[in-house]
């Protein structure tokens, strides 16, 4: 208890920078092909369940006084663990290199500019993008390499630049176009994104940060405070990142007369409203203070499965890693393509994965973990040779069922795949584990 010493409007901070970066921007951006009203009307809808689920982990974590990957040990048992531990490093990692990528776009229009290098997307971009990734990549090495104190400061940096890039923005956007022609705007036909396909990506989008509020909230001396702040906290930031967003992409096709979605990035959208040199380096600096946490959290991850790899040297390496990952989105047709996928994934198995967390602790352990069985070979959470066989079986099957209904018109049109999947799995584990009498 002496070190639970943040406090409830800490967390809030904790959270409105957690979602207060360039992804945030994109994911707003990227559900503009729902149009205004139906942007705004998902946003409000999809990201309140995904952050009500936030805080039921938020609470598990206060309860038992450890990390979110520890926390999955009674549930997959102590070697089971493993699993989700290597989605979440995945997970992470992936938001680093999306991330990066953002502000290597960034570096080839400022290229562009100075040297009259092709920027992303023309021919001949590729040389000038592959430098911009090697200069993120030293950038991001640099920044996981600063003591913990001067991260903090880093990490509040980024959060400013980011809002003021954000009121910026905004003010243009709205100084451009009113708030009527885009409401009044309609995506092209072909380019419509289906009400259940943009729940999805907000859902996965959200939904990715339950891997990591534990960490926060075991620090948390109240209930209020583990639950009710990061709720607040994270809603209130991606509510108005994803707003800026949806205004902007739509802003960006009023003032160009054509709707690319692939062009919904930051990076693309500030050039294509006219910001300048000045934007294009915020989002480059507030890239690399927002990366900080995903790579400590991706690299930290590594340390949950073997400690023979200092806890440094990990980030180390997940950053250098990060770096290599880069090339795969530069040669494929478009980066929403590979973003698009990298959402499908997590929505397919973080959904499953929350499902069977959830349900083990609020119904088949009835809120009672014991921290003292959580390392012990052959203990309470033991099951298998370490693993819980059930639980790996139903998340196993809840993935089939995500891909299933994520092909079906009518989970796609309406409430997506991600939140049917995390109920349907809740109600198979706890039936196969409750003990029926």
């Amino acid at each position: 208890m002496s070190q639970r010493n943040i406090g409830f409007f800490d967390m809030i901070a904790i959270w409105v920078g957690a979602n207060s970066n360039n992804a945030s921007w994109y994911v707003g951006g990227t559900v503009a092909g729902a149009a205004f009203a139906g942007a705004i009307a998902v946003t409000l809808i999809a990201n309140p369940i995904a952050y009500l689920i936030l805080a039921l982990i938020g609470y598990m974590g206060y309860k038992v006084g450890t990390s979110t990957m520890a926390l999955t040990r009674p549930a997959f048992g102590i070697r089971g663990s493993a699993l989700p531990t290597f989605l979440n490093t995945i997970v992470f990692l992936g938001w680093a290199v999306v991330n990066t990528f953002i502000a290597v776009i960034s570096m080839s229009f400022i290229f562009s500019d100075l040297f009259g290098w092709s920027a992303y997307g023309e021919p001949g971009s590729s040389g000038p993008m592959i430098f911009g990734i090697i200069i993120m990549t030293l950038l991001n090495l640099a920044a996981v390499s600063l003591g913990r104190n001067s991260i903090k400061i880093v990490e509040r940096l980024g959060m400013v630049l980011v809002l003021i890039l954000g009121v910026w923005i905004t003010v243009v956007v709205l100084q451009q176009h009113s708030l009527a022609e885009i409401y009044a705007w309609k995506p092209p036909a072909d380019l419509k994104m289906p009400k259940g396909v943009a729940i999805d990506v907000m859902a996965a989008f959200s939904l990715a940060w339950v891997l990591g509020v534990a960490e926060f909230t075991r620090y948390t001396p109240t209930v209020k405070t583990a639950t009710v702040a990061p709720l607040i906290g994270a809603f209130v930031a991606l509510a108005w990142f994803a707003f800026v967003g949806i205004i902007s992409t739509i802003g960006a096709a009023l003032t160009t007369g054509v709707y690319n979605p692939d062009n919904s990035d930051p990076s693309s959208l500030v050039t294509n409203l006219g910001l300048g040199p000045i934007a294009l380096i915020l989002i480059v600096v507030a890239c690399v203070t927002t990366n900080v946490v995903n790579l400590m959290a991706a690299g930290v991850s590594i340390t949950n499965v073997t400690r023979k790899v200092k806890p440094l040297h990990s980030i180390w390496i997940v950053t250098i890693v990060s770096g290599i990952l880069m090339l795969i989105p530069l040669y494929m047709t478009s980066f929403l393509d590979t973003f698009m996928i990298f959402l499908e994934y997590i929505g397919m198995v973080l959904s499953a994965l929350i499902g069977v967390l959830v349900s083990d602790y609020f119904f088949i352990k009835k809120k009672k973990y014991d921290v003292s069985q959580f390392d012990i070979v052959g203990g309470k959470y033991w099951y298998y040779k370490g693993i819980n066989l059930k639980a790996v079986a139903v998340w196993f099957i809840g993935v089939v069922f995500y891909a299933v209904i994520q092909n079906v018109d009518f989970f796609m049109a309406t409430t997506g795949a991600v939140y049917p999947t995390i109920i349907v799995t809740s109600i198979i584990y706890i039936a196969i584990s409750r003990p029926w009498k």
